[in-house]
């Protein structure tokens, strides 16, 4: 039987790469996403029938159920795939605590929220899932001025030890990825803006960092996010998993 998906932030970066790979043969994949103009690829994708898009904010409980709702129409829900983030920097020292609180929040709801409606819906279908959470080398290795990301990334991180430990005897399984830095949309935009050397001192600095040499490609974390969906990870769950090219286990990081 054909089986569905849910992909939040699944319009472009490692979201829409997750959504590619799981597309496969047959499966169904739904692709949250607030912009809707970051899901135009899919119009002329050659498996567009395969591909629901749904605007808006993976946050709001009525978008991710509408997208669950879609997901389980196309095929039985298989997994979800908690991508969607905010990348905003703030220090304590420079900005209110509210404006710290909101960024921590417009990271952590969006996991929340679809977490609980993938658990709900897998528990009232009475069938197995999976669940991965986007965590980050940074929810460990913090740099300065990240204290909402990386706080965010961390409690996504007990998060989902929590599920996995309470909602396992379901079937139910909760993991985690954590990348390091990877060649998305965003990366090359923000090499772009360094004008020639910038950029080019940024990309030896990111090689240092990771011992293979380089950044990840977003296919990479893709196939990664795949695997602990998939029945070949049928024995993972509460784990997460660095694909950071051994970025965390250096521990050395010019960023700082």
């Amino acid at each position: 039987m054909n089986r569905s998906y849910v992909v939040t932030g699944g319009g472009r970066g490692i979201g829409k790469a997750v959504v590619e790979h799981l597309l496969g043969d047959a499966d169904t994949v739904v692709a949250v996403e607030r912009d809707l103009a970051e899901l135009a690829w899919m119009a002329g994708h050659p498996a567009r029938a395969r591909l629901i898009g749904v605007t808006g904010d993976a946050a709001d409980e009525t978008v991710a159920a509408r997208a669950a709702d879609l997901a389980q129409a196309a095929g039985p829900l298989a997994g979800w795939v908690n991508n969607a983030a905010v990348f905003e920097d703030a220090s304590l020292h420079s900005a209110t605590t509210g404006h710290v609180l909101d960024l921590i929040a417009a990271n952590l709801d969006a996991a929340v929220v679809g977490c609980a409606t993938a658990i709900r819906r897998f528990l009232a279908a009475r069938t197995p899932g999976a669940i991965v959470n986007l965590s980050s080398h940074q929810a460990r290795q913090a740099v300065p001025g990240c204290l909402p990301y990386a706080t965010a990334k961390a409690a996504i991180e007990g998060m989902t030890r929590a599920l996995a430990v309470e909602y396992g005897p379901h079937g139910i399984r909760v993991n985690a990825v954590a990348p390091g830095s990877v060649a998305t949309e965003r990366y090359a935009e923000f090499l772009g803006s360094q004008g020639p050397a910038a950029a080019a001192r940024v990309e030896r600095e990111m090689a240092l960092i990771h011992p293979l040499g380089r950044v990840a490609q977003s296919r990479e974390i893709a196939a990664a996010i795949a695997y602990l969906l998939s029945d070949c990870a049928g024995f993972i769950t509460g784990a997460t998993v660095p694909v950071d090219g051994g970025r965390s286990v250096l521990a050395h990081d010019p960023e700082a």
